[in-house]
């Protein structure tokens, strides 16, 4: 249990909507890479693959390519505001997948809003989501 969401942030009204796990071994990392499930757009690139562990966990990537830390810092909060608009779906999944998300040099400028369809579209190709939900 790694990120939680919550919304309201004053004192304890806070309510929390959804748990996702974040991946943090390399060779995690590497064998997503390796896999044959890979779905690019101008924006991001997303790679996913079955996990055995039964959850759903992502992992947020960006090079120096990118810019310099506040710009890969944005685009990783950028992307993980998009990627928790499916936090309900996500959480719900009863597969098992390990998702990497590698941001793009286009995505330091964006907001999270145009980052939600190509992560839902790639989502659902995967087979992680379903088609009818979003």
């Amino acid at each position: 249990m790694d990120c939680l969401l919550s919304a309201g942030c004053s004192g304890d009204s806070g309510v929390i909507m959804a748990v996702l796990d974040t991946i943090k071994e390399n060779n995690t990392f590497r064998r997503l890479y390796r896999s044959k499930k890979c779905y690019v757009y101008p924006q991001i690139v997303v790679y996913a693959a079955k996990n055995r562990l039964g959850e759903f966990r992502y992992g947020i990537t960006t090079s120096k390519k990118i810019g310099n830390a506040v710009s890969r810092s944005r685009c990783r909060r950028v992307i993980r505001a998009a990627l928790f608009e499916y936090a309900d779906e996500l959480s719900q999944c009863k597969k098992g997948y390990d998702v990497v998300i590698v941001a793009r040099k286009k995505t330091a400028f964006l907001k999270s809003t145009q980052l939600v369809e190509p992560i839902g579209d790639s989502l659902r190709q995967a087979g992680i989501i379903d088609k009818k939900n979003v």
